[in-house]
């Protein structure tokens, strides 16, 4: 008789506790630990056979030259650009995103596209099978050869996977709602989650199929669960876009077969997610030319190149603490460019609201987008506008100086593409100026130097006026 044992695990972060406690001491949360009691008998209903000595495993050699992993492409190339070409045979994908972002969709999309040559299933429990053909219909899918079936007991999923006419491509959906009996404890808890997803990625080694999976995720953005789940998988994707906006970014955050910080650009219509080929020209589709607090960055997301319009507005506040809203950057980093502009370039806001928004619903996160935050600031706060046809970036350090950023002459590059005539940019040191020669490039090493051209156009603004 399987022995069993009682343990009080955290629900947010996984942690362990002795006993029942009201506030985790790991990670702060208040109501979150539950009891959970889980059975020593292994999930297969074995016994291991006492303590018995194990078999020696057989070593390699790194000089050991072994055949290069092939990869299935799915057919949708902003999706084969973030898992690093194609799908690798026996891996481990988890994809998370907010919910009714699309994530569903996409796998159904490609599930239906490598369907076409392999043999596919659709795992789902948290729909019924008449509602997942129902999307297939109205995504124009529906004659894919895709196997669907709704289930939640993991038990009788790993029976159906490991037959030996098994699929080539699972999809679970969601990890959040599969159970194994031997754990006493709800779907969707550490426990459940964990061991869920431990059998489901070991029948995937063994039998060589492509495992995806679909993670929710809480209110602050993370995959609810372990976080040791992400640490299991040999993808991590999220699924991200505002709701009020059409575009879909898919992003790696780790890939053990390809670049991580990689993304996909997809647009929501109402026949699914098509795909971008040019995100940049479609972030400055809507773009009005010369408008005060409007700025455009050349950012690198993975090894594509992006333009993208970054749009800031300060106006005068009567509240004691005056708001401070971002959308598509980091609050903190807002912070210090502001307390950096109002220290070394003499500007105020200290009286002012500020906000900053990311047109087009996309997130960056690299240091470069410093500059053409700044820049934003300061001609919304001194009622200039950068001419149209600029480009801005840069990283900007404590002491205000200019710092250059990596992939220089690639940014410039998909500027001049889409019809950019000149840039505003770090000092740049060397010869590498070879792909700018066609911009008109204004090099700056300084936020001051940034700050002293506004007050040149504002000057020159006045003495036409009074002319």
């Amino acid at each position: 008789m399987a022995k069993s044992k009682a343990s009080y695990i955290c629900q947010a972060c996984g942690a362990i506790h002795p006993r029942w406690m009201g506030r985790c001491d790991a990670c702060g949360e208040w109501n979150s630990v539950v009891e959970e009691i889980a059975s020593s008998a292994p999930i297969g209903g074995k016994a291991s056979g006492g303590a018995g000595r194990g078999r020696p495993i057989e070593m390699s050699s790194l000089t050991d030259k072994g055949e290069p992993v092939p990869r299935r492409k799915t057919g949708i190339e902003e999706f084969d650009r973030v898992t690093g070409g194609g799908l690798v045979r026996g891996s481990a994908i988890l994809i998370g995103g907010d919910p009714g972002i699309g994530k569903s969709t996409l796998l159904l999309q490609v599930t239906a596209q490598l369907a076409k040559n392999t043999r596919c299933a659709y795992i789902t429990g948290e729909e019924a099978v008449d509602q997942v053909q129902m999307r297939a219909r109205r995504l124009n899918v529906e004659q894919a050869p895709v196997s669907v079936a709704t289930a939640t007991n993991l038990a009788d999923i790993l029976a159906t996977l490991d037959a030996p006419d098994g699929p080539d491509l699972v999809v679970i959906d969601s990890i959040q709602t599969m159970y194994i009996d031997a754990l006493d404890s709800a779907p969707g808890s550490v426990a459940q989650v964990r061991a869920s997803a431990q059998e489901l990625i070991r029948l995937a080694k063994k039998r060589g199929f492509v495992l995806l999976i679909v993670g929710h995720v809480t209110k602050e953005g993370a995959i609810a669960g372990p976080r040791v789940l992400e640490h299991m998988v040999d993808t991590v994707l999220y699924f991200e876009g505002e709701r009020g906006h059409q575009f879909r970014i898919l992003r790696a955050v780790k890939n053990r077969f390809g670049a991580t910080d990689e993304i996909g650009v997809f647009e929501m219509t109402d026949r699914g997610l098509t795909e971008v080929e040019n995100p940049s020209a479609l972030f400055l589709a809507d773009r009005q030319g010369e408008v005060t607090g409007s700025a455009v960055f050349a950012g690198m997301e993975g090894t594509r190149p992006v333009l993208v319009e970054v749009q800031a507005l300060v106006a005068s506040s009567q509240l004691a603490t005056p708001r401070r809203a971002v959308v598509g950057w980091d609050s903190g980093r807002l912070a210090m460019i502001l307390a950096v502009l109002e220290s070394r370039c003499g500007l105020s806001f200290s009286g002012n609201e500020v906000y900053l928004n990311v047109a087009g619903g996309l997130r960056i996160g690299e240091p470069a987008a410093d500059l053409a935050v700044a820049v934003a600031l300061t001609s919304s706060v001194t009622g200039i506008a950068l001419p149209a046809d600029t480009v801005v970036f840069g990283e900007i350090s404590l002491s205000g100086e200019i710092r250059s950023v990596s992939q220089t002459d690639t940014r410039l590059k998909e500027a001049t593409k889409l019809g950019f005539g000149s840039a505003l940019v770090p000092t740049r040191r060397g010869n590498s100026q070879k792909s700018a020669s066609k911009m008109n490039l204004r090099e700056i090493s300084g936020l001051w130097d940034m700050v002293q051209m506004f007050e040149q156009d504002r000057d020159c603004t006045i003495l036409a006026v009074n002319a």
